[in-house]
């Protein structure tokens, strides 16, 4: 998996390209939140579910039907005030999806694991994508603290960090130029 923190830049990056003019913060925590949570699935491990499992690391949280539920379910709670199917629900639902499926697509760039079930429950085969320049990070926090964890963060660096400042740029150089 890539780190915690590329999950978040990730989110926080695409959710500079159309943000809410009220409530900001709780659009990007929310977006987080949705980029991150896919890992809970690390939970089934201890739990004894095997990796491939369905259910295991990897499986359905990392899937495109999870991160379209999780993003219906993040507008239905934390939005209400939008009607349902409005633009304005189906836009900010969009972004909650990107999140979720960010998670997956940085996964599916590392070079461990055993892949991403993107399309679970339906179809459990675990895919990678064809370029995986992302180093995998270690399940357990005390790795991440030393030579692996600062591997994993060089490779996110280049891969996630890097192009996520650059979509921020770019979308603030389109807005002021827009003005």
């Amino acid at each position: 998996m890539a780190s915690i923190f590329s999950h978040a830049i990730a989110a926080g990056a695409l959710g500079t390209v159309r943000y809410p003019k009220k409530a900001v913060y709780k659009y990007f925590a929310l977006g987080v939140f949705c980029a991150v949570f896919p890992d809970v699935d690390v939970i089934t491990l201890d739990l004894g579910v095997p990796y491939e499992h369905p259910f295991g690391h990897r499986g359905f949280f990392h899937s495109l039907l999870f991160a379209y539920l999780q993003g219906l379910f993040i507008v239905r709670i934390f939005y209400s005030e939008h009607k349902f199917m409005s633009p304005t629900a189906l836009i900010t639902g969009f972004y909650f999806f990107c999140c979720g499926v960010s998670h997956s697509i940085l996964d599916a760039m590392t070079n461990g694991g055993k892949g991403v079930a993107f399309f679970a429950p339906f179809d459990n085969t675990r895919y990678f994508l064809p370029w995986r320049p992302i180093q995998v990070s270690p399940l357990d926090i005390d790795s991440f603290f030393g030579e692996w964890g600062l591997r994993v963060l060089q490779s996110e660096l280049y891969y996630v960090m890097l192009p996520s400042l650059l979509l921020v740029l770019v979308t603030y150089a389109i807005r002021r130029f827009r003005k």
